[in-house]
């Protein structure tokens, strides 16, 4: 076999590149075993949570039965965040698609840009209104 090459490595990490890490480190789940406003959440954890924890294994889940209390989702990230989302009253589809919600975000909160966008040039045309367009052709798609 003296024309083929073999290939030693084929990718190499270096500081983080060629590899995704997720933010999202360990999520507690909190719920009430008798309360009415947790039953979404009994639901999801009987019928979900097993299939749901499996597609996410860098996670880690923690559950706990905290009696009187409203169910509350909590995310704790790399980056030392948290991120708390109330699930009172919820079905278990609703559960699930707040845990994507918390797994897919990095843990930062959301903050309005503190720059404004500023034209240099004047628009020519000015502000346009759909009053601006010919009557016989508005309502057109």
């Amino acid at each position: 076999m003296a024309g083929i090459n073999i290939i030693k490595q084929v990718s190499k990490a270096r500081n983080g590149l060629g590899l995704f890490i997720l933010p999202c480190k360990q999520i507690t789940i909190t719920y009430c075993n008798f309360g009415g406003s947790s039953q979404g959440m009994r639901d999801f954890l009987r019928l979900k949570l097993t299939k749901f924890a499996s597609q996410y294994p860098e996670v880690a889940f923690q559950v706990l039965d905290k009696p009187g209390f409203h169910p509350v989702i909590k995310g704790f990230y790399s980056n030392n965040q948290t991120k708390q989302i109330c699930c009172r009253k919820l079905n278990a589809d609703m559960i699930e698609n707040k845990l994507k919600l918390i797994i897919n975000s990095s843990g930062r909160k959301l903050t309005k840009p503190k720059q404004k966008v500023i034209s240099l040039n004047k628009s020519v045309r000015g502000i346009w209104s759909p009053f601006h367009v010919d009557p016989s052709e508005r309502y057109k798609i």
